[in-house]
């Protein structure tokens, strides 16, 4: 069957005498040939030594085909080529053209998870008001859904060695800390309230960085900072939600944040986001978890202690029942950490001016809708004074932006 083959194929070759000589002699040249040769590499057509793949090849691959079948076969590549084309735009896409798609779908899940963790939130501490145990079943929940996903590896699990979880530590510290002091504010006053006070976290990175990292701080973005003073200030006094314990546990929860923002730029690493929010929500649990075993003989009202154990629990089940209370701390928890490692992926997508205007933008949107679901009275000052701070904060996030943008070009020219 391969001398047919080959025959045919020999006498169909444009321009090239017939050959006369029978197949066996031209295996006989081929092999002979390939015994004497060194293995070359693979190159043109005419050097008939070729391997591939570490076998000679045969004759018949060696030879050109007939016009007539390379007309034939045409239409076929040419169609295969269309297919190629029409495969890999498919393969593109519609997202991968318009990336802004993408980022525009990573706001809204980052701004809808915000807005469904702080109602949900609030209304747990409505008939749990247990703000420190919340506070650690949100980190609880975070840490079991970052050690499955590192089990299915969705993402892998990156290493970490003694040094970089000294460097880790830290953070996650002052991650802890703002994080149950916010939520000691969450449930003593109104969400908007906690929000127009952590509106003045600008302020305390400005100043922490201007007298502690010892970096100069532009005297726009101090003027900047001033409506958001003043706004704060007008709506903290006519409040009708305010008291001390929530004021004074927001301004705690501001300044936590603003160290665990000074940690975070030593702890720079190679690793993706994604893991090092993990790594710092494992921490921040067990840094949580030994005051609460230990604190056992406070009274107050938002303070875990003896009230928990006694009447906490029961009292939450007593009003919702055990499937609702249970269900309730459990999505509060994922959408704690859901919505926050949206926030830490989306703000990796964008520049920071983009970041800036986001951040703000989902402030407003938490105010907004916590005022429209638990119907929170609000006076015409607090309303103006809100306002205020929220613009200034959105004056101070544009400076800003726009400054370690030209130092960044800076840098790059």
């Amino acid at each position: 069957m391969e001398s047919r083959v080959l025959l045919r194929a020999t006498a169909s070759v444009a321009g090239v005498p017939q050959l006369r000589r029978p197949v066996r002699a031209i295996y006989r040249q081929f092999s002979t040939a390939s015994s004497f040769t060194a293995a070359k590499p693979i190159g043109s057509i005419g050097e008939g030594g070729n391997l591939i793949s570490g076998r000679q090849l045969r004759p018949i691959l060696l030879l050109d085909i007939s016009p007539e079948k390379r007309e034939i076969l045409k239409p076929v590549r040419a169609a295969a080529a269309e297919g190629g084309d029409s495969a890999g735009e498919a393969k593109v896409g519609i997202l991968a053209k318009n990336p802004w798609l993408v980022t525009g779908f990573f706001f809204f899940m980052w701004y809808f998870l915000n807005v469904i963790f702080n109602i949900l939130n609030k209304k747990i501490y409505n008939y749990f008001p247990y703000p420190y145990f919340v506070s650690v079943i949100h980190l609880f929940v975070g840490a079991v859904y970052c050690l499955l996903s590192w089990s299915v590896g969705l993402p892998k699990r990156a290493p970490i060695d003694s040094n970089l979880l000294k460097v880790l530590i830290p953070v996650a510290v002052c991650h802890a800390l703002g994080h149950v002091t916010s939520n000691v504010s969450f449930a003593a006053v109104a969400v908007s309230f906690t929000h127009t006070i952590k509106a003045l976290e600008p302020f305390f990175n400005a100043a922490a960085s201007q007298f502690i990292l010892g970096q100069s701080i532009p005297i726009t973005l101090w003027l900047s900072l001033a409506p958001v003073v003043l706004g704060v200030s007008m709506a903290s006094l006519t409040e009708l939600s305010f008291n001390w314990l929530g004021f004074i546990s927001a301004m705690i929860s501001n300044v936590s944040f603003t160290y665990r923002s000074i940690f975070s730029k030593k702890a720079m690493t190679d690793m993706d986001s994604t893991n090092v929010y993990a790594y710092i929500t494992i921490i921040a649990l067990f840094v949580c978890i030994p005051p609460a075993i230990i604190v056992k003989s406070f009274e107050f009202t938002h303070v875990e202690g003896p009230q928990l154990l006694k009447h906490g629990f029961s009292d939450a089940i007593a009003k919702v029942g055990m499937t609702k209370f249970i269900s309730d701390l459990f999505w509060v928890g994922m959408f704690y950490h859901l919505y926050n490692q949206l926030a830490t992926n989306t703000l990796e997508r964008v520049a920071p001016l983009t970041h800036a205007v986001g951040n703000v933008l989902k402030r407003v949107f938490v105010i907004g809708f916590s005022i429209v679901i638990f119907g929170n009275k609000i006076s015409t000052q607090t309303g103006i004074g809100t306002g205020i701070a929220i613009a200034g904060v959105a004056m101070y996030s544009i400076i800003k932006a726009k400054i370690e943008e030209e130092k960044r070009k800076g840098k790059t020219a």
